[in-house]
């Protein structure tokens, strides 16, 4: 497993709910909480549990987490909250990769760079496609295969301006 999983497993909620900027800066500040909050009550429990039992307590704490999460968010901001609909239940499955993924050693470091990392994609993505939708008048942008294209630009781009020497891209050798 790469650590490029995390990416794909965040992949759908930024996808789906970043079609304006309040609903990414939400989606996005949804993930930290919650990626945070899991990791924080599993460093209390990982060394008295391991196993189907650490992951069984995994779960269960991310079920109450994502819940709490939606029962406040329907409680203090109901527009975005029917706005971003089940996705923050979806940050679940990148809680549970992002646990599997992270070392030992510099576990919050690389939790702190990957969650930054991801807020400031979430509000790139989400004022790109606001910006589309509402300035250029361009209205699949604000749709999930717009937000694919859009991605697949962002990537494209990334790769074009990353210094450093292309990867060989033989197959096989003679």
């Amino acid at each position: 497993m790469t650590r490029y999983w995390l990416l794909v497993a965040g992949l759908a909620p930024v996808l789906g709910a970043t079609r304006t900027l309040p609903q990414a800066a939400v989606i996005g500040a949804s993930m930290l909480v919650l990626t945070v909050l899991h990791q924080a009550v599993l460093a209390v429990v990982r060394p008295r549990l391991e196993g189907r039992l650490y992951t069984l307590a995994s779960l269960l704490l991310l079920a109450a987490l994502a819940s709490c999460l939606q029962m406040a968010l329907r409680a203090w901001a109901l527009p975005l909250a029917l706005a971003t609909g089940y996705f923050p239940a979806l940050i679940c499955l990148q809680c549970l990769v992002t646990d599997h993924l992270l070392v030992e050693k510099d576990r919050w470091r690389q939790l702190c760079l990957q969650m930054v990392g991801l807020m400031g994609f979430c509000l790139l993505l989400g004022v790109i496609r606001q910006w589309l939708t509402e300035g250029l008048g361009i209205a699949s942008a604000s749709l999930a295969p717009g937000a694919l294209i859009l991605l697949g630009v962002l990537l494209a781009l990334y790769n074009r301006l990353r210094p450093g020497p292309a990867l060989s891209r033989r197959q096989g050798k003679r």
